[in-house]
């Protein structure tokens, strides 16, 4: 199954473990296939980057290199303004090109979207509980 990762689900799934933990286990284990852009994949970086300086005692429990070693980067080409936070439409543009079935989030603005063309916008729990 193809799907897109919200930022804070790897932020929150690198450092803490639980469900996006476990989520993140099944794309190393390419039960998952998951999709990247350049964009999503500096916001990832830059927001690790900012975890680590900010709680240099809490070490990532899942090397980002590990995760992103199984992820695949596509170059987008839709565009689309559908977001209360246009930072986020990146990830629904990733889904659409990449042809994904799901965008997996914490994030109410992309949440309080669900659902956009082909494309569900759903939690960690719910995409777990199938």
């Amino acid at each position: 199954m193809r799907i897109v990762i919200d930022t804070n689900v790897i932020a929150s799934g690198v450092f803490f473990g639980g469900k996006p933990g476990k989520l993140l286990e099944m794309v190393v284990s390419k039960e998952l296939e998951a999709y990247i852009t350049e964009d999503i994949l500096t916001e990832y970086k830059e927001t690790l980057e900012e975890l680590c300086s900010r709680y240099p005692s809490k070490p990532p429990r899942l090397p980002l290199s590990i995760l992103l070693a199984t992820m695949k980067m596509i170059q987008p080409h839709s565009t689309v303004q559908v977001c209360r936070d246009p930072d986020d439409d990146k990830f629904i543009e990733c889904a659409l090109d990449a042809q994904c079935v799901y965008i997996v989030s914490g994030d109410q603005d992309l949440l309080s979207v669900r659902q956009y063309e082909r494309v569900r916008i759903v939690t960690v729990s719910e995409f777990l509980a199938g």
